[in-house]
């Protein structure tokens, strides 16, 4: 079949329940914002792409896609073109923020990811070939991905709990570890951290190495701890860990704590965009990037990540943030795709309750997902859920992701983490 060109875009903003989920900025909202792109062809196609859903990242993605019509589908580098060109005439290419803890100082490539995530996706549905055949063949065909361990409240204030209950003890994060690997299998865990201080997370690692002694294990406080603390909690987990994520913030934090372990140091806040990797190679402040192909522009661009990582002998795992079945579709034909990313990808999937697309095509078995074979992406938009989640995108309130603002409605007084301990 021809992919032809791209005859109409369309953006659809959504929300999905969340749980009160803990980090160094504060709590999740209730609900998680998600943008559902939909690139449509004179041919009859639809390709599908993943994103976030701020009303600052919405109108630049809705600039974007009423510029896309007539353009080739396998025309990339076109596309390209056409966010820069789009970005700076309308909405201005300046630099984007998600979450309070993730800012680049452009936003093309964040812009462009969705994009190119559908236009790889029709391409590979006018080829009848699956998108980790465009990225240069699948290299293994199930992708393993890590069990995301996440202080918790019990539920939301003003709601009722949530299947998970609490956790806060070391003894509640290893019974909730337990229900992740006894559900999906995993054979890694990741901790987010930056919650407590140190000596609770501390014990938190230990007793999770204790109940899990085969497992990989990895802890991310997002910056909240100083350098001298960092160095202190490395020497402590050397034993325990297989990388230590971002423990203090920026390149020559991290380059200091470098100095003084073994211990791997993987980032997914001091390097997440092309310049950032000169001066953290320079510097030799990180072992392990995470990946993110929202972030780093797309799948091919993140392939390029990859073979520079490989270039400086620096390993590669993959960054998670809360995400439906499209972008899990993505990360997995992306991480299938790459041979040098070898450490399990972090996912939030096991936390989430709604989904957009049909079930069958991605399912969590020993710890990962098989790779889909079908042609595209391999998934299928359910158009009842994309109008229910849209829906409750237009009824929730929420327009942005303020964990900040949203743990001062509860606790007033609360400020940010970052490299408090």
């Amino acid at each position: 079949m021809s992919a032809g060109r791209v005859s109409r875009v369309s953006v659809t903003p959504v929300a999905f329940r969340d749980p009160p989920l803990l980090n160094v900025v504060g709590v999740h909202q209730p609900y998680v914002l998600r943008a559902i792109v939909q690139v449509h062809t004179d041919s009859g196609l639809v390709g599908l792409g993943e994103t976030y859903a701020d009303l600052a990242h919405l109108e630049r993605l809705g600039a974007v896609a009423a510029s896309l019509p007539g353009t080739d589908v396998f025309d990339v580098n076109g596309l390209r073109r056409v966010v820069v060109e789009t970005l700076g005439a309308s909405t201005g290419g300046a630099g984007a923020s998600f979450g309070g803890m993730l800012e680049v100082s452009s936003a093309v490539d964040t812009v462009a990811a969705p994009f190119e995530v559908a236009l790889l996706d029709l391409q590979g549905k006018a080829l009848g070939r699956p998108v980790s055949d465009l990225l240069g063949g699948a290299v293994r065909d199930h992708v393993p991905y890590s069990a995301y361990l996440f202080y918790k409240w019990a539920g939301h204030p003003g709601h009722d709990d949530d299947s998970w209950g609490e956790g806060r003890t070391p003894e509640q994060m290893v019974a909730q570890a337990r229900r992740m690997i006894s559900d999906y299998g995993f054979t890694a865990i990741k901790l987010k951290g930056g919650v407590y201080e140190p000596r609770h997370e501390i014990e938190t690692v230990e007793a999770l190495a204790a109940a899990f002694p085969g497992h990989a294990l990895r802890i991310d406080p997002n910056g909240a701890w100083t350098v001298e603390t960092s160095i202190k909690v490395a020497d402590r987990l050397a034993g325990a860990l297989e990388y230590l994520e971002d423990p203090t913030p920026g390149i020559e934090g991290m380059a200091e704590v470098a100095k003084h372990t073994d211990l791997p140091l993987a980032t997914n806040m001091c390097v997440i965009a092309f310049e950032h990797l000169k001066p953290a190679v320079a510097a030799d402040a990180v072992q392990v990037v995470l990946s993110d192909h929202h972030l780093w522009g797309g799948l091919r661009r993140s392939a390029l990540l990859g073979g520079i990582c490989e270039t400086f002998g620096m390993g590669l795992s993959m960054h998670s943030n809360s995400h439906l079945g499209v972008s899990l579709a993505a990360m997995t034909h992306l991480a299938a795709a790459t041979p040098n990313l070898t450490y399990a990808c972090d996912t939030h999937y096991p936390w989430k309750t709604e989904e957009v697309v049909k079930p069958g095509a991605l399912e969590f078995r020993d710890g990962g997902v098989a790779v889909p074979t079908g042609a595209g992406l391999g998934v299928e938009l359910d158009e009842d859920a994309l109008a229910a989640l849209h829906e409750q995108y237009v009824t929730c309130g929420q327009r942005g992701r303020e964990d900040t603002a949203y743990m001062r409605t509860i606790e007033p007084g609360f400020s940010p983490n970052t490299a408090r301990w």
